[in-house]
């Protein structure tokens, strides 16, 4: 990649970046392409040039916003820390998005998710599931997962959960439970000091 292309590149990086934060800070509706110019230090003709719309732009944030959570869970899947520490890296992290991610937001990330054959499906499908594979292997070689607990079982568990979430009149109501969610999903209903 040349400079000019590199540089392209980076100055798109930095408008996706700034609009994800607003996004996150203010929602879609109140935060205007000029808000993101001025944040991302470029004009606004710029963003119409990569973007065309601030409805495409919206998408592109979205596929941005997917991708880099993507990549922060296979960090955390790969990273060199004890089972334990990373099941709670990955709590933690579930509560950091839950508390900081503005409502508006929020529904429209779980309307696109909610659609058929969406992104978050497929990145769910190449590489969600194949890194949930490694994390509850790990679990069981280190002694944290009951050996007896079937990998199918534990998907199926995972499954029906997305699926409940990807209803409508569920999606609305989550966010303010995801950390007791993801709590339960890890620790069950008996908490973390189980003896």
């Amino acid at each position: 990649m040349d400079g000019f292309q590199r540089r392209r590149e980076q100055k798109k990086l930095n408008i996706l970046e700034a609009a994800l934060q607003l996004f996150m800070d203010f929602g879609v509706q109140k935060v205007s392409i000029s808000d993101i110019a001025k944040k991302a230090n470029v004009s606004q003709v710029t963003i119409y040039n990569y973007f065309e719309s601030k409805h495409n732009l919206v998408n592109e944030v979205f596929l941005y916003y997917i991708d880099k959570a993507s990549s922060n869970f296979e960090k955390v899947i790969h990273s060199d820390k004890p089972f334990p520490e990373k099941i709670k890296m990955i709590i933690f992290n579930k509560k950091e998005v839950a508390s900081s991610i503005n409502e508006e937001f929020y529904q429209y990330l779980m309307k696109e998710y909610s659609s058929e054959g969406n992104y978050i499906e497929k990145i769910y499908a190449e590489k969600a599931v194949p890194y949930l594979h490694l994390l509850f292997k790990e679990g069981k070689d280190q002694g944290y997962i009951d050996q007896n607990l079937s990998e199918e079982a534990m998907l199926f568990y995972i499954y029906m959960l997305k699926d409940y979430i990807q209803r409508e009149d569920v999606y609305q109501k989550i966010l303010p439970l995801t950390e007791d969610i993801t709590n339960i999903f890890f620790y069950g209903i008996m908490g973390k000091e189980r003896e």
